[in-house]
């Protein structure tokens, strides 16, 4: 019986990009730099746990990327829903998109220097990276431990939104698409989450522009058998962004 209740509900995909950090707090650029959750990241990660647990559904996979921002969102969601945490997967094309050599700047003060349309083009637009980063600067993955065992080759000085797509998508198919029959749960960043609804939403390089992905918030996808996309919408309402299809 419980086979054929499952065939008739629809499959989910629950994408989150992870609490508040401690850099969003102070409004710098981040991008792979490893920084903890500030204490309202955690108090969005427990609230996104408690929403997703009155879902009332078996999640039976969980993906991260491999920064502790978004590891410790999912442990703390997972902690709140009672399941385990040994089955996390982390993957490394899940970070966040790469700011060169704006990562650790202020927003703020960057806007000031370079004017505000530049950093809006460089925060928001398809195909503009930043200038890259010194291989030599403390904040760049070459010097930071955790990604150690990430191909050298693989890894960025700067990268653009598009750069970002083109490692989180091949990841995203090989990985996680075959699996959304089983109800997955992807906790990952802004630039990466923006990436996959650029995909799933089938959104163009123009109005990909305009998506903003709150922190701390479940977005859940339904998808049929035939993992056509049905819609999607924010578990907090209060707190949800646009989203440029299921609007």
């Amino acid at each position: 019986r419980s086979s054929k209740i499952n065939h008739f509900m629809n499959y989910k995909l629950i994408l989150l990009r992870h609490g508040e950090s401690q850099w969003n707090l102070e409004n710098r650029f981040t991008g792979w730099v490893d920084v903890e959750l500030a204490p309202k990241g955690k108090l969005e990660a427990c609230k996104a746990g408690e929403l997703l647990k009155k879902l009332n559904i078996n999640i039976n996979h969980f993906f991260s990327s491999y920064q502790k921002r978004a590891i410790d969102t999912l442990k703390l969601i997972l902690n709140t829903m009672r399941i385990k945490e040994d089955g996390i997967i982390k993957a490394w094309e899940l970070n966040e998109r790469h700011y060169g050599s704006l990562t650790g700047l202020n927003k703020d003060e960057m806007k000031k220097k370079l004017g505000e349309e530049k950093i809006h083009i460089f925060r928001r637009s398809w195909d503009n990276p930043p200038e890259p980063l010194s291989k030599n600067n403390p904040y760049h993955p070459l010097n930071i431990e955790i990604y150690k065992d990430v191909p050298k080759e693989k890894i960025p000085d700067t990268e653009s939104l598009k750069d970002t797509y083109n490692r989180v998508i091949p990841y995203f198919k090989k990985n996680i698409e075959k699996k959304i029959s089983e109800n997955v749960l992807v906790s990952a960043h802004g630039n990466s989450i923006r990436s996959l609804c650029k995909f799933l939403f089938d959104i163009n390089n123009e109005d990909i522009t305009k998506l903003e992905i709150p922190t701390g918030n479940p977005l859940v996808l339904k998808f049929d058998e035939n993992t056509k996309l049905l819609n999607a919408k924010y578990l907090d309402e209060e707190r949800a962004k646009d989203l440029i299809k299921f609007s």
